[in-house]
């Protein structure tokens, strides 16, 4: 008999959300870029086999295109965080969170949020990940 190999490794794993939103699913936008309606497009990131529809998590980029929303930004594709999601997820200490609706925050190509504040409340997964959205947000859960 072999001798057994056990696996070593430097960090513990990072706990991963549930990835609940798939691709065309509306999202309520809670910053005041203008949008109030976005339905995701794509999921920046993700790798997937053929003919599987994209999923998204808490705290991934999203390609959205806006539905409702002011005309200077209605029609137009734009890129978004997760900020909530209405799917119950356990976190790492055991506790089991889930939010009233799915809502993202527009932001630009380098991360930053288009909007000025935040009007609901923000997923603290989300923040660990995008820092700039954690300074504008007004409440994290």
């Amino acid at each position: 008999m072999g001798a057994r190999r056990t696996k070593v490794t430097k960090f513990p794993p990072a706990h991963r959300t549930t990835r609940s939103l798939l691709a065309s699913t509306k999202l309520r936008c809670i910053d005041n870029s203008g949008a109030k309606v976005c339905q995701i497009i794509a999921v920046i990131g993700w790798k997937g086999s053929k003919r599987r529809v994209a999923s998204a998590a808490i705290g991934d980029q999203v390609l959205v295109s806006v539905k409702v929303g002011s005309p200077d930004v209605r029609k137009k594709m734009f890129k978004a965080i997760i900020t909530s999601t209405r799917k119950e997820f356990k976190r790492a200490d055991g506790l089991r969170v889930k939010f009233e609706e799915n809502t993202c925050v527009l932001v630009d190509d380098d991360g930053g949020p288009k909007g000025s504040e935040i009007k609901a409340a923000v997923a603290k997964e989300a923040v660990e990940r995008w820092m700039a959205i954690g300074k504008i947000a007004g409440v994290v859960v």
